[in-house]
């Protein structure tokens, strides 16, 4: 769905291992992973050496720190946060990033439903598509993948 370029600078918040953003780094300039565990961060360079993708960094700290710290700019950002959801911290930094394309992965559909009805009433980004994902068949668990889409 995020169909990036090649000349594009991606940001994974909340990327654990680096697992997403790992993936992508083929199709992008840059990767940049953000995640607040110390070990997933030493994984996620782990994973990226193993993989032989060397356009990716990846730093160890909140994404709220991240987010009030970081004046860089991305072009296709990925947010894959906890249960809990995104911060008002993060979901304003999402608004005002002026990124062409977010994907928002979410293990909770009450707190994405409540991220985004914050994220599109700023009327800058359209939801273009949402995925549910029954990873875990005979429970009332579901993840779901969402398009936004910058007006």
């Amino acid at each position: 769905m995020l169909n990036p370029s090649k000349e594009d600078v991606l940001l994974d918040l909340y990327c654990g291992t680096g697992t997403i953003g790992i993936s992508m780094a083929q199709n992008v300039k840059k990767v940049v992973g953000i995640e607040q565990i110390e070990q997933s961060i030493e994984n996620a360079k782990e994973n990226a050496v193993a993989n032989n993708v060397f356009n990716a960094e990846f730093y160890a700290m909140t994404a709220e720190q991240w987010v009030n710290q970081n004046g860089s700019i991305f072009d296709v950002i990925v947010v894959d946060p906890p249960r809990s959801g995104l911060t008002k911290d993060v979901v304003n930094f999402l608004v005002d990033s002026n990124a062409k394309k977010i994907i928002y992965v979410s293990c909770n559909p009450s707190t994405l439903a409540r991220d985004l009805q914050i994220i599109i009433r700023e009327n800058i980004y359209n939801v273009k598509k949402i995925i549910p994902v029954d990873m875990f068949p005979q429970t009332h668990h579901v993840e779901v993948v969402v398009l936004l889409e910058l007006k």
